[in-house]
Protein backbone atom coordinates (compact mmCIF):
# COMPACT_ATOMS: atom_id res chain seq x y z
CA UNK A 1 0.00 0.00 0.00
CA UNK A 2 1.40 3.41 -0.90
CA UNK A 3 1.56 6.42 1.40
CA UNK A 4 -1.24 8.09 -0.57
CA UNK A 5 -3.59 5.15 -0.04
CA UNK A 6 -3.40 5.49 3.74
CA UNK A 7 -3.89 9.28 3.72
CA UNK A 8 -6.41 10.03 0.98
CA UNK A 9 -9.88 8.51 1.49
CA UNK A 10 -10.92 8.21 -2.20
CA UNK A 11 -7.60 6.51 -2.99
CA UNK A 12 -7.94 4.24 0.05
CA UNK A 13 -11.39 3.03 -1.04
CA UNK A 14 -9.81 2.02 -4.35
CA UNK A 15 -7.08 0.01 -2.59
CA UNK A 16 -7.44 -3.75 -1.80
CA UNK A 17 -8.52 -3.24 1.84
CA UNK A 18 -10.84 -0.41 0.79
CA UNK A 19 -12.56 -2.52 -1.85
CA UNK A 20 -12.79 -5.36 0.66
CA UNK A 21 -14.65 -3.13 3.13
CA UNK A 22 -16.92 -1.50 0.54
CA UNK A 23 -17.88 -4.88 -0.94
CA UNK A 24 -19.00 -6.14 2.46
CA UNK A 25 -20.90 -2.95 3.22
CA UNK A 26 -22.58 -2.87 -0.19
CA UNK A 27 -23.79 -6.44 0.29
CA UNK A 28 -25.23 -5.67 3.72
CA UNK A 29 -26.95 -2.48 2.53
CA UNK A 30 -28.49 -4.17 -0.50
CA UNK A 31 -30.06 -6.72 1.83
CA UNK A 32 -31.30 -4.26 4.45
CA UNK A 33 -32.63 -1.30 2.45
CA UNK A 34 -34.71 -3.46 0.12
CA UNK A 35 -37.23 -4.02 2.93
CA UNK A 36 -37.57 -0.35 3.95
CA UNK A 37 -40.58 1.40 2.45
CA UNK A 38 -41.76 4.99 2.32
CA UNK A 39 -41.34 8.01 0.06
CA UNK A 40 -38.02 9.77 0.86
CA UNK A 41 -34.63 8.14 1.43
CA UNK A 42 -31.24 9.83 1.90
CA UNK A 43 -27.61 8.73 1.80
CA UNK A 44 -25.29 11.13 3.63
CA UNK A 45 -21.77 11.14 2.21
CA UNK A 46 -19.45 8.47 0.74
CA UNK A 47 -20.37 8.63 -2.98
CA UNK A 48 -18.13 5.58 -3.62
CA UNK A 49 -20.93 3.48 -2.10
CA UNK A 50 -24.40 3.24 -3.65
CA UNK A 51 -26.29 2.63 -0.44
CA UNK A 52 -29.80 3.01 -1.93
CA UNK A 53 -29.53 1.04 -5.17
CA UNK A 54 -31.83 -1.76 -3.90
CA UNK A 55 -34.30 0.59 -2.23
CA UNK A 56 -37.60 1.19 -4.04
CA UNK A 57 -38.67 4.57 -2.66
CA UNK A 58 -39.62 7.05 -5.39
CA UNK A 59 -37.43 9.88 -4.01
CA UNK A 60 -33.86 8.89 -3.19
CA UNK A 61 -31.18 11.49 -2.58
CA UNK A 62 -27.40 11.52 -2.18
CA UNK A 63 -26.44 14.34 0.18
CA UNK A 64 -22.86 15.63 -0.16
CA UNK A 65 -20.76 18.42 1.22
CA UNK A 66 -17.55 19.77 -0.28
CA UNK A 67 -15.38 17.17 1.50
CA UNK A 68 -17.44 14.04 0.88
CA UNK A 69 -18.29 15.01 -2.70
CA UNK A 70 -14.75 15.81 -3.82
CA UNK A 71 -14.43 12.40 -5.51
CA UNK A 72 -17.94 12.21 -7.00
CA UNK A 73 -17.48 12.19 -10.81
CA UNK A 74 -21.15 12.72 -11.57
CA UNK A 75 -21.89 15.85 -9.55
CA UNK A 76 -20.36 19.14 -8.54
CA UNK A 77 -21.56 22.15 -6.51
CA UNK A 78 -22.61 25.26 -8.40
CA UNK A 79 -22.42 27.63 -5.47
CA UNK A 80 -24.05 28.39 -2.10
CA UNK A 81 -27.66 27.21 -2.08
CA UNK A 82 -27.47 26.00 -5.69
CA UNK A 83 -27.30 22.72 -7.50
CA UNK A 84 -26.16 22.39 -11.06
CA UNK A 85 -26.45 19.55 -13.52
CA UNK A 86 -24.05 18.26 -16.12
CA UNK A 87 -25.29 20.80 -18.63
CA UNK A 88 -24.54 23.72 -16.31
CA UNK A 89 -28.08 24.56 -15.27
CA UNK A 90 -28.65 25.50 -11.66
CA UNK A 91 -31.59 25.87 -9.34
CA UNK A 92 -31.66 27.45 -5.91
CA UNK A 93 -33.40 25.87 -2.96
CA UNK A 94 -35.31 27.74 -0.31
CA UNK A 95 -36.21 26.67 3.20
CA UNK A 96 -39.00 24.62 4.70
CA UNK A 97 -41.29 22.62 2.44
CA UNK A 98 -39.89 24.18 -0.74
CA UNK A 99 -36.40 23.07 0.25
CA UNK A 100 -37.52 19.48 0.62
CA UNK A 101 -39.20 19.44 -2.77
CA UNK A 102 -36.37 21.28 -4.52
CA UNK A 103 -33.57 19.25 -2.98
CA UNK A 104 -34.91 15.97 -4.31
CA UNK A 105 -35.13 17.52 -7.77
CA UNK A 106 -31.41 18.37 -7.93
CA UNK A 107 -28.53 16.85 -9.84
CA UNK A 108 -28.87 13.48 -11.55
CA UNK A 109 -26.95 10.76 -9.72
CA UNK A 110 -26.42 7.07 -10.61
CA UNK A 111 -29.51 4.87 -10.86
CA UNK A 112 -31.94 7.76 -10.72
CA UNK A 113 -30.75 9.34 -7.47
CA UNK A 114 -30.77 13.11 -6.90
CA UNK A 115 -27.69 14.87 -5.55
CA UNK A 116 -28.03 17.53 -2.85
CA UNK A 117 -25.10 19.80 -1.94
CA UNK A 118 -25.30 21.25 1.56
CA UNK A 119 -23.73 21.34 5.00
CA UNK A 120 -24.35 17.90 6.49
CA UNK A 121 -24.70 19.51 9.93
CA UNK A 122 -27.56 21.68 8.67
CA UNK A 123 -29.73 19.51 6.42
CA UNK A 124 -32.15 21.51 4.19
CA UNK A 125 -35.16 19.27 4.88
CA UNK A 126 -38.29 19.73 6.92
CA UNK A 127 -38.62 18.06 10.29
CA UNK A 128 -40.15 14.58 10.09
CA UNK A 129 -40.01 14.43 6.29
CA UNK A 130 -37.64 11.51 5.54
CA UNK A 131 -38.33 7.78 5.90
CA UNK A 132 -34.77 6.40 5.68
CA UNK A 133 -31.29 7.83 6.28
CA UNK A 134 -28.08 5.89 5.58
CA UNK A 135 -24.80 7.22 6.98
CA UNK A 136 -21.83 5.18 5.66
CA UNK A 137 -18.79 6.31 7.72
CA UNK A 138 -20.31 9.80 7.81
CA UNK A 139 -20.04 10.18 11.58
CA UNK A 140 -16.33 9.36 11.46
CA UNK A 141 -15.53 12.27 9.13
CA UNK A 142 -17.77 14.98 10.55
CA UNK A 143 -16.47 17.54 13.02
CA UNK A 144 -19.54 17.14 15.26
CA UNK A 145 -21.06 13.62 15.21
CA UNK A 146 -23.56 14.46 17.97
CA UNK A 147 -25.00 17.33 15.96
CA UNK A 148 -25.20 15.20 12.83
CA UNK A 149 -27.16 12.55 14.72
CA UNK A 150 -29.51 15.22 16.05
CA UNK A 151 -30.07 16.47 12.50
CA UNK A 152 -30.86 12.93 11.36
CA UNK A 153 -33.33 12.52 14.24
CA UNK A 154 -34.96 15.85 13.36
CA UNK A 155 -35.66 15.08 9.70
CA UNK A 156 -36.67 11.45 10.22
CA UNK A 157 -40.37 10.67 10.45
CA UNK A 158 -41.71 8.73 13.45
CA UNK A 159 -40.84 5.07 12.86
CA UNK A 160 -38.25 6.23 10.30
CA UNK A 161 -35.09 4.14 10.03
CA UNK A 162 -31.46 5.11 10.46
CA UNK A 163 -28.58 2.93 9.18
CA UNK A 164 -25.02 3.68 10.30
CA UNK A 165 -21.81 2.04 9.10
CA UNK A 166 -18.39 2.54 10.64
CA UNK A 167 -15.06 1.05 11.61
CA UNK A 168 -14.97 -0.95 14.82
CA UNK A 169 -12.34 0.36 17.26
CA UNK A 170 -12.43 -2.99 19.13
CA UNK A 171 -10.82 -4.97 16.30
CA UNK A 172 -7.46 -5.74 14.72
CA UNK A 173 -8.07 -2.86 12.34
CA UNK A 174 -8.80 -0.52 15.23
CA UNK A 175 -5.65 -1.59 17.05
CA UNK A 176 -3.51 -1.08 13.95
CA UNK A 177 -5.09 2.32 13.37
CA UNK A 178 -4.28 3.41 16.93
CA UNK A 179 -0.67 2.28 16.62
CA UNK A 180 -0.40 3.74 13.12
CA UNK A 181 -1.52 7.18 14.28
CA UNK A 182 1.22 7.20 16.91
CA UNK A 183 3.87 6.17 14.37
CA UNK A 184 2.58 8.44 11.62
CA UNK A 185 1.38 5.60 9.36
CA UNK A 186 -2.37 5.06 9.94
CA UNK A 187 -3.96 2.12 8.15
CA UNK A 188 -7.19 3.94 7.26
CA UNK A 189 -7.18 7.70 6.52
CA UNK A 190 -6.02 9.69 9.52
CA UNK A 191 -9.04 11.98 9.32
CA UNK A 192 -11.27 9.05 10.29
CA UNK A 193 -12.23 9.25 13.97
CA UNK A 194 -13.21 5.73 15.02
CA UNK A 195 -16.36 5.59 17.17
CA UNK A 196 -16.83 2.59 19.44
CA UNK A 197 -19.93 0.51 18.78
CA UNK A 198 -20.99 0.71 22.44
CA UNK A 199 -20.69 4.50 22.50
CA UNK A 200 -22.74 4.82 19.33
CA UNK A 201 -25.48 2.67 20.83
CA UNK A 202 -25.67 5.02 23.82
CA UNK A 203 -25.88 8.06 21.56
CA UNK A 204 -28.78 6.79 19.47
CA UNK A 205 -30.68 5.59 22.53
CA UNK A 206 -30.44 9.05 24.08
CA UNK A 207 -32.03 10.46 20.92
CA UNK A 208 -35.02 8.10 21.22
CA UNK A 209 -33.98 5.41 18.75
CA UNK A 210 -34.53 1.70 19.29
CA UNK A 211 -31.70 -0.50 18.05
CA UNK A 212 -33.28 -3.06 15.74
CA UNK A 213 -30.18 -4.90 14.60
CA UNK A 214 -26.40 -4.69 14.58
CA UNK A 215 -23.93 -6.67 12.52
CA UNK A 216 -20.15 -6.93 12.34
CA UNK A 217 -18.04 -7.98 9.37
CA UNK A 218 -14.60 -7.99 7.71
CA UNK A 219 -12.65 -10.32 9.99
CA UNK A 220 -9.49 -10.58 7.89
CA UNK A 221 -6.34 -8.92 9.30
CA UNK A 222 -5.50 -5.34 8.23
CA UNK A 223 -3.31 -6.20 5.25
CA UNK A 224 -2.56 -4.03 2.26
CA UNK A 225 -2.32 -6.52 -0.61
CA UNK A 226 -5.02 -8.44 -2.43
CA UNK A 227 -2.96 -11.62 -2.23
CA UNK A 228 -2.65 -11.62 1.54
CA UNK A 229 -6.26 -10.65 2.09
CA UNK A 230 -7.33 -13.61 -0.08
CA UNK A 231 -5.20 -16.01 1.96
CA UNK A 232 -7.13 -15.11 5.10
CA UNK A 233 -10.56 -15.58 3.55
CA UNK A 234 -11.25 -18.49 5.92
CA UNK A 235 -11.44 -16.01 8.81
CA UNK A 236 -14.79 -14.64 7.58
CA UNK A 237 -16.82 -17.68 8.62
CA UNK A 238 -14.71 -18.31 11.71
CA UNK A 239 -14.97 -14.71 12.91
CA UNK A 240 -18.68 -14.50 12.31
CA UNK A 241 -19.13 -17.56 14.52
CA UNK A 242 -16.48 -17.32 17.23
CA UNK A 243 -15.65 -13.62 17.70
CA UNK A 244 -18.44 -11.63 15.99
CA UNK A 245 -17.94 -8.38 17.93
CA UNK A 246 -14.35 -8.01 16.71
CA UNK A 247 -15.09 -7.43 13.04
CA UNK A 248 -13.35 -4.49 11.39
CA UNK A 249 -16.65 -2.83 10.45
CA UNK A 250 -20.17 -2.67 11.85
CA UNK A 251 -23.64 -1.77 10.66
CA UNK A 252 -26.39 -0.49 12.96
CA UNK A 253 -30.06 -0.24 12.05
CA UNK A 254 -32.23 1.84 14.40
CA UNK A 255 -35.85 3.02 14.39
CA UNK A 256 -37.00 6.44 15.58
CA UNK A 257 -39.61 6.06 18.28
CA UNK A 258 -41.95 8.83 19.41
CA UNK A 259 -43.30 8.02 22.83
CA UNK A 260 -46.73 9.18 24.01
CA UNK A 261 -47.02 11.94 26.59
CA UNK A 262 -46.99 11.02 30.27
CA UNK A 263 -48.51 13.07 33.10
CA UNK A 264 -46.03 13.87 35.84
CA UNK A 265 -47.26 14.31 39.42
CA UNK A 266 -50.64 13.68 41.05
CA UNK A 267 -53.73 13.92 38.91
CA UNK A 268 -56.08 16.63 40.13
CA UNK A 269 -59.75 15.82 39.47
CA UNK A 270 -62.06 18.78 39.24
CA UNK A 271 -65.30 18.31 41.18
CA UNK A 272 -68.49 18.63 39.15
CA UNK A 273 -70.38 21.90 39.51
CA UNK A 274 -74.00 21.40 40.50
CA UNK A 275 -76.88 23.51 39.31
CA UNK A 276 -78.20 26.09 41.77
CA UNK A 277 -80.68 24.68 44.28
CA UNK A 278 -79.68 21.08 43.62
CA UNK A 279 -77.76 18.70 45.84
CA UNK A 280 -76.44 15.20 45.22
CA UNK A 281 -78.89 12.38 45.82
CA UNK A 282 -76.42 10.58 48.07
CA UNK A 283 -72.81 10.91 49.09
CA UNK A 284 -70.42 8.36 50.53
CA UNK A 285 -70.42 10.21 53.89
CA UNK A 286 -74.22 10.51 54.23
CA UNK A 287 -75.54 8.87 57.39
CA UNK A 288 -79.07 7.63 58.07
CA UNK A 289 -80.40 9.85 60.88
CA UNK A 290 -82.50 6.97 62.24
CA UNK A 291 -79.41 4.87 63.02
Amino acid sequence: MTDRSIIDWPAWTDSPPGRYVLDWEQTQLDRVVSDVFGYHALQLGLPQLDALRENRMPCRGLVLDAASGASAPYAFPRGPGQAGNRHGNGSSHGAGHDATQGAFAGLPAPAGRSTVWCDLLDLPFEAQSVDLIVMPHTLEFTSDPHRLLREAERVLMPEGQLIILGFNSLSLWGARQSVGKMTGRPFVPESVDLIAFTRLKDWIKLLGFDLERGRFGCYRPPLGSEQWLSRYGFMEAAGDRWWPIFGATYMIKAIKRVRGMRLVGPLKVKKPVLAAGLSPAATPNTRNPTQ
